[in-house]
């Protein structure tokens, strides 16, 4: 039982740290001059700050080629066995834990 808690409240904490680390990149990739590499870049550091490691990071469409006005997704994945506190997770393993934000682009017109 304790070793479920300790699962799950890591699973807890991670699936946090990942929304926060899409909101983070989808916020730089509304604005001018963001790309898809300055994007998974500010993702990844703030996995690592947030002692997740790295993770997958997808931004659809392009920050550069999105017009005003228009929805950017930024999407982080994570495998719960590389973030596990346990060393071989017992209900979680081999899941995958996701995030994903949408927000409109905020370039001139």
């Amino acid at each position: 039982m304790v070793f479920g808690m300790i699962e799950f409240g890591r699973m807890i904490m991670v699936q946090q740290i990942i929304t926060n680390a899409s909101r983070e990149g989808a916020r730089m990739a509304v604005l001018d001059g963001a790309t898809t590499a300055s994007v998974q870049t500010a993702v990844q550091n703030y996995l690592q700050g947030g002692t997740v490691g790295s993770g997958q990071v997808a931004v659809n469409p392009e920050p550069s080629s999105a017009g005003y006005g228009e929805p950017v997704t930024v999407t982080v994945s994570v495998n719960f066995n590389q973030v596990s506190w346990l060393p071989s997770p017992m209900f979680l393993g081999g899941q995958a834990l996701s995030a994903a934000t949408v927000m409109r682009r905020e370039t001139v017109q």
